[in-house]
């Protein structure tokens, strides 16, 4: 019985970590979609977008709420990976948070389709990017707390280490500086770098390895 017991629970910290690394994939496709086609078009030609490409905005909405569904889902994963060590619960509420002020923010979008000027929708996506803005500063917490939990390569624990505190960084800047603008670019750089650079390589580790250390060992504790 107590065999069993190992098996079953090094099988299901494998089906564990690659539902999460799925997750993780499905978090930044939806993403580049909702970012690089839905607000960026909505950025670049509000009332064009609005009248001759609504399904773009609607197709956009559909990615970010996927992509909130996803952080909860990876949120849950973690936790129960990760459930022996006392910081993981706190990353999980911070990871949440993100997803659900993300979901708030998502609603600016529909919002936007309603505009009758250039300066409505405008003034949607940049609500939409504020409070998206906040949930970046939880989701910040959230990756600092996770480079002290996983047990990963030491690259990997950096990176989103890094990520996290620019994530935290970039908002406070964001909200502080009234000549951000002038530096977004820069900004923007040193959160996009890292946080590509840890999170896609710990989707990777996730996707490939994540669980396969455990199994291992739980099969020689069983042979032996």
């Amino acid at each position: 019985m107590e065999i069993t017991g190992i098996k079953t629970s090094t099988m299901s910290h494998r089906t564990l970590s690659l539902i999460a690394g799925v997750s993780y994939l499905i978090i930044f496709f939806a993403a580049i979609f909702g970012n690089f086609f839905a607000l960026e078009s909505l950025m670049i030609e509000p009332m064009d977008t609005i009248n001759n490409h609504p399904e773009m905005v609607r197709a956009g909405t559909i990615a970010f709420l996927i992509a909130a569904v996803c952080d909860v889902v990876v949120a849950w994963a973690f936790k129960e990976l990760y459930k022996d060590n006392s910081l993981t619960s706190l990353s999980t509420y911070f990871r949440i948070m993100h997803a659900g002020i993300m979901g708030v923010a998502v609603f600016a979008l529909p919002t936007a389709l309603k505009a009758s000027s250039s300066a409505e929708v405008l003034e949607q996506v940049d609500t939409f990017n504020d409070i998206w803005l906040i949930g970046l500063f939880f989701f910040g917490i959230h990756l600092i707390l996770l480079s002290r939990i996983i047990r990963v390569p030491r690259f990997i624990k950096f990176f989103l280490l890094l990520a996290g505190v620019m994530y935290a960084v970039d908002t406070i800047a964001h909200f502080t500086r009234s000549d951000y603008s002038d530096y977004s670019d820069v900004f923007l750089a040193l959160v996009a770098i890292p946080s590509v650079l840890g999170e896609m390589s710990f989707t990777l580790w996730l996707l490939i390895k994540g669980g396969k250390r455990s199994r291992q060992s739980n099969k020689a504790l069983s042979s032996s």
